[in-house]
């Protein structure tokens, strides 16, 4: 059991840190106690070098609360025989059949399962294999967000929710079960505060969860448009965002309450399996200190 001081380094100025020299599957409650403040405190963690079988995967994320079951891929299956918590992220097709979810394509940046009324506070995502090129990871810092977003554009949202679609995942595929609407005001999806408040921190974040047919709710839906891409247009800044490139042994785990991610594409031809858990959630914690007292919550 490990419980000397845990060997940290922050992996940007922005977002991020890694954990060195550690073996995931035999920590002691003392080191996990010290892997979870750090995890709180630079929001996404990086650890490389693990050997992690399924079980050992789901009993590190389990240490973080209660899993959700994984969602079932763009065919309508389930991936893991005998581990439902774990969602495989892969264009692999094995006789004909895609073993798990995204393909090669383009993620764009997303909070995962914000369309639900209980988003995940964290996911967990191991990869198994790496194509040779392509197919980093990128966080988005979004406490940053929001405090470097100019006074103007947040005293526009203060108060204010956000639809989040829920009939496309982050890779455009439609959700199984799921169909388009022409209306992002009645389209399926839940209402979420625009600004919430970190339960654990206490700091204000943005939460926008993904650009796609995302709606201001009890607005005209010109002006959600028009207020949604300028908030996207701060977001989307270099300057608050950290890539992840891949190795084999690699588990990167991030706090979905505080962050987005996005996955760049990659060859078709090359292989990608990742297994991913989610940490289930809680209802969001609307900012109300500056709140307008809108309280547009039901889902739609």
């Amino acid at each position: 059991m490990m419980t000397q001081p845990l060997d940290t380094i922050a992996l940007s100025d922005v977002i991020g840190a890694e954990i060195r020299d550690i073996d995931l599957a035999h920590i002691d409650d003392a080191t996990f106690t010290a892997i979870h403040d750090v995890w709180i405190r630079f929001q996404v963690l990086r650890f490389r070098n693990q050997k992690l079988t399924d079980a050992k995967l789901v009993a590190f994320s389990r240490r973080f609360g209660e899993l959700d079951i994984a969602p079932p891929n763009e065919n309508g299956t389930r991936d893991v025989e005998g581990f439902p918590e774990i969602l495989v992220i892969s264009n692999v097709v094995e006789d004909g059949v895609e073993i798990g979810s995204l393909g090669s394509g383009e993620a764009a940046w997303h909070t995962d399962m914000s369309y639900i009324p209980t988003p995940p506070i964290g996911s967990v995502l191991y990869a198994w294999e790496v194509p040779r090129r392509g197919g980093s990871t990128g966080f988005l810092n979004m406490y940053r967000v929001l405090e470097t977003m100019p006074d103007s554009l947040r005293r526009k949202i203060e108060g204010r929710y956000i639809k989040h679609d829920a009939t496309t995942n982050s890779a455009g595929y439609l959700r199984a079960g799921t169909e388009n609407s022409d209306d992002v005001r009645t389209s399926p999806g839940t209402a979420h505060p625009i600004i919430i408040t970190h339960p654990e921190t206490g700091r204000d974040t943005l939460y926008l969860g993904r650009r796609h047919r995302a709606y201001v709710v009890d607005m005209d839906v010109d002006a959600s448009e028009a207020l949604l891409g300028e908030l996207w247009s701060h977001t989307n800044q270099k300057e608050f965002t950290w890539h992840q490139e891949w190795s084999v042994g690699d588990l990167v785990m991030w706090d979905n309450r505080c962050t987005m991610h996005r996955r760049d594409a990659f060859d078709s031809k090359d292989r990608r399996i990742m297994h991913r858990t989610q940490i289930k959630g809680c209802a969001l914690i609307a900012d109300d200190r500056k709140s307008k007292t809108r309280r547009s919550t039901a889902s739609l």
